[in-house]
């Protein structure tokens, strides 16, 4: 007898299956969905385990279309996280007990993942309140694309003086004596931003191993089971992957990755290409862990970053050749690859080039795509289709509409990204959050505005044309990523035959009020048939926890997305009811007139 290991019954699930869409009860069999239906019509056998998920949401495992896990896992334990805080004067005592924990040699980071439009002040802090802050330990800030806060202690640690040249393509920010003041303006690009982070210190080998683990568990309390990792600056191959080799070889991956290689030395991208060629090849690995293609980075002179602060950059003249040489090596040997890509003039440029490989090595069977794409044309759109491409989207837009709106006005942005359009034309279309250094990890927030059409601080970009469906968006960020790591049929839905990665939600995701989508998150996680982390309700499956290393570590402290071990009053708590009070009515409110908190 084919007897399931696991049922789970009493459910509200959302297959996504064409064939049955609805289900109450799903059969799992080694690592698979086995069969689903109604209330009843699964059978149990001698040994196996039934859950009664008590009425719960259940949707497909979520996948990231676009996710820096392998870089991210690196440094979570170092970072202290402002994802998901609502004020600024809770995210500033949070530096501030953070600075006072961190020992000597080691920086408080906050890197990336938050917006000044989050916070009910509506204003980043101010260099005065980080030195006030953290006199002695050094800080440094990440702010989307555009700029880097660092105290007096960090621009000592990374020895920036009044003697200090401007790198190219960054400007140090000066007072009226030449002095640094702290001030990072990424001015085209973010590479004084990015060469400014790594001259901080590292977690040792051990501690990487540990901080990637808490990285993997953070995604599967938000309901992420696979994603496809875009590589990123100062992530070499294979040296930065080691740690994240090292677990798939024990068996402890709890998120599944399909990874692509991002080209780190301007002007020699072919030979990291070529090298890399000799040393891998995509689809080598297993489900878990696979090499995917190339990109996000192809060559650095089609580096379209985007920081709506500051006018589109011109690309430089020699894009063209430089990107053609590496795409047709590519092409060439079957590498499917990806792009970043914001605006439709350098997209214009970037499919030219495509255009060109395609007539010589066809590309449409590589599942080749652009990521972003914020304001891609309908002419653009159809060369994508004709070529067989697809878009991988985030929701960038969510942390910096309103620095678009004001530089290209509100008409603009109300196609940023076209993803409507996308999907009428017949592009596969994949959703994520290209976290962690811009937008969040947190996949709610990510369908939250796709549903809702809003930023973060609230300002309506979207018309309802180019909104998605509470099941367009999941579709997108289940079914749609997978054809962005060839495992569309293996993937994506909770159908027979496919990979037992599934998500029992805390609220139901389809009936809940729009605006709870984004506080969502999961209280059992399933990842390959196996319970991966699980809370409230179903508590008692969760798995063993895992030490947090090292001691110091903001993660210890605070936890990550939304900060959900941190009350304000009492420090660490587990308490559900604390965070949910803190995320309705911010921490200050919580502590009191009482308190030494900043007044902001």
């Amino acid at each position: 007898m084919n007897h399931p290991d696991l049922i789970l019954k009493n459910g509200k699930i959302t297959t996504l299956d064409p064939i049955r869409p609805h289900a109450s009860e799903v059969a799992i069999k080694d690592g698979k969905i086995l069969a689903t239906g109604g209330e009843g019509d699964l059978q149990a056998g001698p040994g196996t385990k039934v859950i009664d998920l008590k009425g719960h949401r259940v949707i497909p495992g979520l996948n990231d279309s676009h996710l820096h896990l392998i870089r991210g896992g690196l440094n979570y334990n170092m970072e202290l996280r402002w994802d998901g805080i609502p004020s600024l004067a809770d995210a500033m005592r949070m530096l501030k007990i953070q600075a006072h924990a961190t020992p000597p040699g080691q920086w408080v980071r906050v890197v990336g993942s938050w917006s000044e439009f989050q916070f009910i002040e509506q204003r980043m802090p101010t260099l005065d309140e980080l030195n006030e802050a953290a006199p002695d330990t050094p800080v440094f800030i990440l702010h989307l694309y555009c700029r880097a806060l660092l105290n007096r202690a960090a621009l000592r640690a990374c020895g920036y003086t009044k003697d200090t040249p401007d790198p190219p393509g960054g400007e140090i920010q000066r007072d009226k004596h030449g002095n640094p003041t702290g001030l990072l303006i990424a001015r085209p690009n973010a590479m004084i931003l990015y060469a400014t982070l790594a001259k901080g210190p590292k977690l040792p080998p051990e501690h990487q191993v540990n901080s990637t683990r808490h990285f993997m568990r953070e995604l599967n309390r938000l309901g992420i089971t696979s994603c496809i990792d875009a590589g990123g600056g100062f992530q070499n191959y294979p040296e930065d992957y080691e740690i994240i080799r090292h677990l798939h070889e024990r068996g402890e991956m709890t998120v599944r990755i399909a990874y692509n290689l991002f080209t780190q030395k301007p002007k020699q991208e072919k030979e990291d290409f070529a090298r890399w060629m000799k040393m891998t090849k995509p689809g080598e690995g297993d489900a878990f862990f696979r090499m995917n293609g190339a990109g996000e980075m192809l060559v650095f002179s089609a580096a379209d970053f985007e920081d709506f602060l500051e006018p589109r950059p011109d690309l430089a003249p020699s894009l063209e050749d430089e990107l053609e040489d590496v795409v047709m090596a590519l092409a060439s040997n079957g590498w499917p690859f990806r792009l970043h890509a914001t605006y439709d003039e350098s997209i214009s440029r970037f499919l030219d080039v495509f255009e060109r490989v395609n007539r010589e090595a066809p590309i449409n069977q590589l599942h080749w795509f652009l990521d972003h794409c914020e304001t891609i044309s309908d002419r653009n759109l159809d060369r994508v289709a004709a070529m067989g491409g697809g878009i991988a989207i985030q929701h960038r837009m969510a942390f910096q509409g309103e620095y678009f709106v004001d530089r290209y006005g509100a008409k603009a942005a109300e196609r940023t990204p076209p993803v409507r359009r996308m999907l009428e034309k017949g592009i596969p279309v994949g959703a994520g959050t290209d976290a962690t250094r811009v937008a969040n990890y947190n996949p709610f927030n990510s369908l939250w505005w796709l549903v809702s059409g809003r930023t973060l601080g609230g300002l309506e970009l979207y018309p309802e044309a180019n909104r998605m469906s509470r099941e367009e968006a999941l579709g997108l960020y289940t079914v749609g990523s997978s054809w962005f790591s060839r495992e569309d049929g293996t993937k994506g839905m909770i159908a027979p035959g496919q990979l037992a990665d599934l998500v029992v939600t805390s609220e139901d995701y389809l009936t809940v009020p729009e605006d709870r989508i984004r506080d969502l998150q999961s209280v059992l996680t399933m990842v390959d048939g196996k319970i991966v982390y699980a809370a409230g309700d179903f508590r008692e499956h969760d798995t063993a926890p895992i030490p947090i290393l090292p001691d110091w570590s903001p993660v210890k402290t605070f936890g990550g997305y939304g900060a959900p071990l941190w009350d304000g009053r009492m420090g660490p708590s587990s308490s559900s009811s604390h965070k949910a009070q803190a995320n309705t009515t911010g921490l200050s409110q919580l502590w009191g007139s009482g308190c030494d908190c900043f007044a902001f």
